[in-house]
């Protein structure tokens, strides 16, 4: 194959992905060194394309970076007022107290927010430092060193053929090198896996652990809309079938964020996440709310819910790992963008001791010590094993012993139950068909709940379909050979967008991946039983196009 040439660009630093990491990084690097020369490179359309959060924003990530946010003109514009939780039967609920809850789970003090509309106020403030910014710019390669070290990208790849090779328009993108390299792509990001592959990132550490989020915006009666509640709740409908909850937001304009999230490691393969997000829309007090009410957006994502024992070694040769990308989030506090901003700063101002020194190409271990050691570890290990109580004993056990272990933690600075481990990997976890039964979803009504195709549409997702389909068997024969068998076709279930089907019957049974769907959740990647399929990036500017998630 002849070798492709591309052009090369020579900065500072390179920074993959416009979210609340690589931003707060930028920003921070200029903050710094006005002369330094930043990029940022983003996959989505715009700035806040593939943004997808809850989200009840904790602003200590943002007052240490930006301090005068509220002069500047932040969009944090409501402030939490009132924090409900409730576990929910079929048709009752019961209110859980805030008295017993663990002072770090108050959400005093925090705003409901579109990340996807915070993203862009930063954006602005980045490119006001002089920050280069590059929408539409998908990062698929990797470009190494001569000693193996991680020197740049390949971005901006356009006009390739479905089987791969260049079409009559192709662009081959360019090359931009840098000093370091950030990847802040979000959840399980392509060149993030392949980096943690290459240096063994996570020897040492658990397995990294999943939920799926999806999430639709809602613009409901007036008369029903308190803008700063917040509501949690756990239990209905997903029972012992799986973990995960609930949260309902209520921000301004009339409008409510309504969230479902099941964590990833069910064993039932008949289990349909997106369904229970929609039966969930069923309960009375979901219902209630809802009724006469308009969904005008739906998206979906992973969300990392390893935490403090599976976040891996953040540094390699020229880079570090940010946000997501390194499993930041804290899961009882369902928060993770405070330290996403966090990460970003601190791997700024160790980039920017290195650049002074001289340095180049190294490992950055001054950020490794400080995640270890500062405000994220901080926020990440008094909540470390709420996770694995929930996935090994189940909810009511995780609320009683989480909440006693958070309470130790908070007033003691330790745990009685010391560091707990999380075992199997989410994929590995997915039991065999013929231990369990297919579960029966009512089927939607169009008024509350929604067919997955419909509200698809709903994420405004798009992809040029002459490309390559950017999700990649490694073998073609393994999903009607072994996953239907033996699985009952989980991916037919568990993608929140229906880009996988089995077409036809027996012998003439097809697997068609429909990857104009995609969503860009990467739940494929993670709960596939076979770990037969990889996420990749599609070209520059494809996938969902997110209003203000």
């Amino acid at each position: 194959m002849t070798q492709i040439e591309r052009e090369t660009m020579e900065v500072d630093v390179v920074i993959v992905g416009a979210g609340p990491a690589g931003l707060s990084a930028a920003i921070r690097l200029k903050q710094l060194d006005a002369d330094l020369n930043v990029v940022v490179l983003e996959k989505g359309s715009e700035v806040g394309a593939h943004i997808l959060s809850g989200a009840v924003l904790d602003p200590c990530g943002l007052n240490a970076l930006i301090p005068d946010w509220k002069e500047k003109g932040a969009p944090l514009n409501v402030p939490v007022t009132e924090d409900n939780f409730y576990v929910l039967g079929e048709a009752g609920k019961v209110r859980v107290p805030n008295w017993p809850m663990p002072p770090l789970m108050n959400n005093h003090g925090n705003y409901i927010v579109s990340m996807g509309n915070v993203c862009r106020w930063m954006a602005e403030q980045a490119e006001e430092l002089g920050v280069e910014i590059f929408p539409g710019m998908s990062c698929s390669e990797l470009v190494y060193g001569e000693n193996g070290e991680v020197k740049g990208v390949v971005a901006g790849e356009f006009g390739k053929n479905p089987d791969g090779t260049p079409g009559d328009a192709y662009e081959p993108g360019m090359e931009l090198h840098g000093k370091y390299v950030f990847l802040s792509e979000g959840v399980r990001g392509s060149l993030s896996k392949e980096v943690m592959a290459k240096y063994d990132l996570s020897k040492g550490h658990e397995p990294q652990k999943f939920g799926l989020g999806m999430k639709e915006i809602w613009e409901i009666d007036p008369a029903k809309h308190r803008p700063g509640t917040v509501t949690h709740t756990m239990g209905w409908p997903l029972g012992s079938n799986a973990g995960g909850g609930s949260f309902i937001y209520h921000l301004d304009n009339n409008q409510v964020y309504v969230g479902f999230v099941v964590h990833l490691n069910y064993k039932n393969p008949y289990l349909y996440p997106y369904m229970e997000f929609q039966r969930f829309k069923h309960h009375p007090m979901v219902a209630e709310l809802l009724e006469g009410g308009k969904r005008v957006a739906y998206g979906a994502r992973a969300i990392s819910e390893g935490g403090w024992q599976s976040v891996p070694k953040v540094v390699f040769p020229g880079g570090a790992l940010l946000g997501c990308s390194a499993g930041l989030v804290n899961v009882p506090r369902i928060k993770g963008n405070h330290n996403a901003m966090l990460s970003g700063k601190a791997a700024a101002e160790a980039a920017y001791d290195a650049i002074q020194a001289g340095r180049s190409g190294d490992e950055l271990t001054a950020y490794e010590t400080d995640l270890r050691t500062g405000p994220i570890a901080k926020d990440l290990k008094k909540v470390r094993n709420v996770k694995p109580l929930w996935s090994k004993f189940g909810l009511t056990t995780s609320l009683v012993v989480g909440g006693f272990d958070m309470w130790t933690n908070n007033i003691l600075g330790l745990s009685v139950l010391g560091t707990l481990k999380h075992g199997k990997t989410d994929a590995a976890a997915t039991g065999e068909a013929k231990d369990f039964k297919p579960i029966d979803y009512p089927k939607p009504d169009g008024k509350l709940s929604f067919d997955r195709l419909t509200n698809v549409a709903f994420s405004f997702t798009n992809h040029e379909e002459s490309q390559p389909a950017h999700l990649k068997l490694k073998d073609p024969s393994i999903p009607v050979g072994v996953n239907l068998p033996k699985f009952a076709g989980p991916s037919a279930r568990y993608c929140p967008a229906g880009v996988y089907e089995f077409v036809g019957e027996g012998a003439d049974t097809r697997f068609v991946i429909n990857f104009q769907n995609c969503v860009h959740c990467k739940t494929c990647d993670i709960k596939d039983p076979s770990q037969n399929i990889n996420w990749t990036v599609p070209q520059g500017g494809d996938g969902p196009n997110y209003p203000n998630m």
